[in-house]
This record gives C-alpha cells, sequence and structure tokens, in this order.
C-alpha cells in the first residue's frame, strides 16, 4: 500500500505543497512486526509514471510487490520549483553555465530529513528506527545528496544506493569530506555509473572508484560498478534495483 500525502518542510518552502509518499508492504495491517526503513530522493518518480516528471517513474512499487521485500519506503518529492531542486540536493554552492549560481542547501534538507521527517515516520509506523535498519537511495542530484547523507550522516544511516551520482558538483570536496569522517560498522554502500551516461568523459567513470577507495578507507564496505551502455534517466535506474536491493540485503 502507497499513502500519498502533501507536506511542507519548513526553511524549504514551496508554492504548493510537495508530495509525500510512504509505502508499506503486504500485511502490514495483518501483524505487529516491524520494518527497516529506505528513504528515496525525488519521491515523484519512484512510483508512478503519471508523477514521474518525464513520463517514467523507477517502478518500485511494482518491484516491491513482486520480491515481497519486506520493508516501509518512504520517498519526498523535490522541489520542482525553477533550479530549486538543485538547491536542495546540494552540500556545496557551485556555479555553471548553464543554471548559474545554486547556493547549497543541501543541510537543511538533510537535518529535516534526520531531525523531523524520520522521528515522524517512527512515530507513525512500526519501523525498526535504528541506524542498522536505516538506509537512503537516489539517483544523479539524489545520489549525491544519498552520498552525503551516508558520510555525514552516518549516525542515522547505515546503508545507501547512490546512482548516477553528480560529483561533478565538487568532486574533491566529495572526497575531503570522506577522508575526515571514519565511517561506523556497518556501513554499506552501493555506487554505480552508466557508461553512455559516460560516454567521452572517463573522469565521470574514474570519479565513482575514486570515491569507492575513500569510502572504503573510511570503514565502509563498498560495491562500485559501471553499467554497460546505461543511461541516465529512470528506466535505466529501473534495472538496477535487484542489484542495489540485494546489496544493501533489502532482498
Amino acid at each position: 500500500m502507497i499513502k500519498v500525502t502533501k507536506i511542507n518542510i519548513p526553511g524549504l518552502p514551496t508554492k504548493k505543497p510537495r508530495r509525500l509518499y510512504v509505502y508499506t508492504p503486504r500485511g502490514y495491517l495483518d501483524t505487529d512486526r516491524r520494518y527497516p526503513v529506505l528513504y528515496m530522493f525525488d519521491g515523484h518518480n519512484v512510483f508512478y509514471d503519471s508523477h514521474a516528471t518525464f513520463g517514467k517513474s523507477w517502478g518500485m512499487k511494482e518491484y516491491l510487490e513482486r520480491s515481497k521485500a519486506q520493508l516501509i519506503l518512504v520517498a519526498v518529492e523535490c522541489n520542482p520549483e525553477g533550479n530549486r531542486r538543485l538547491n536542495e540536493y546540494t552540500p556545496w554552492t557551485f556555479e555553471r553555465r548553464e543554471v548559474g549560481l545554486i547556493e547549497a542547501e543541501g543541510r537543511t534538507t538533510m537535518d529535516w530529513f534526520t531531525k523531523e521527517l524520520k522521528p515522524m515516520i517512527d512515530r507513525e509506523y512500526r519501523t525498526l528506527p535504528e541506524r542498522e535498519h536505516t538506509m537512503i537511495a537516489g539517483s544523479s542530484m539524489g545520489g549525491l545528496m544519498s552520498l552525503y547523507a551516508a558520510v555525514e550522516y552516518n549516525d542515522v544511516f547505515s546503508r545507501a544506493a547512490v546512482l548516477s551520482p553528480s560529483l561533478w558538483v565538487d568532486p574533491k570536496r566529495m572526497r575531503d569530506m570522506i577522508k575526515t569522517h571514519p565511517l561506523k560498522n556497518p556501513t554499506r554502500v552501493y555506487i554505480d555509473m552508466g557508461g553512455g551516461e559516460a560516454k567521452g568523459y572517463i573522469r565521470m567513470l574514474t570519479g565513482i572508484f575514486d570515491v569507492a577507495k575513500e569510502l572504503a578507507v573510511s570503514g565502509a564496505e563498498v560495491a562500485a560498478r559501471v553499467v554497460p551502455d546505461a543511461m541516465h534517466s529512470e528506466a535505466y535506474w529501473e534495472q538496477r534495483i535487484p542489484v542495489f536491493m540485494q546489496y544493501l540485503e533489502l532482498e
């Protein structure tokens, strides 16, 4: 079952309330069992094609029902207004010719996730609230944020799926942050990049392995891979769901 509600995030206002999606597994209402929780960025792209930005979602609903995965999935819609998604999904201010100056609001976003959203979910649903049972996932800028969350908020998240992360925002700063953050045990990170999306940009491919190395040195278990011919879209990220779910031990 998926419950969709409208929410406002203090400090990150939108003209219209954004959607919050909460998936509970089959049988949730029939037992008193508690469940691990996976949080995801770009919630509008997670479950429904009709809600997705480009008309194609990850298809997580179908996957979870088919696999009978026993977890709660919480997905939050991004800010759809102008370039505000970029602001909310970057830990560091950056500037690009195509988008101009993007001032970082990633810490505000993650403070809300960890200090307001997670406590609310833990109150309203039968979760396993400990970090060992709390995961996060995303792609593109959401992938960047998932990696940031796994490191900077490592006391909350023990596992992360980082798909096609936008490391170009500031790859050196990301590596430096990881170097200064010893990670708790267990910490497990899946990180990947599509060969098609990085065609001609070898530094995009090597970048994920540089990050993977730093994560491993800091104490994480890491799976890093290049997916042959995969492009930068929900259809390709959907194909990787079984891989990262198995690695995060959520299948």
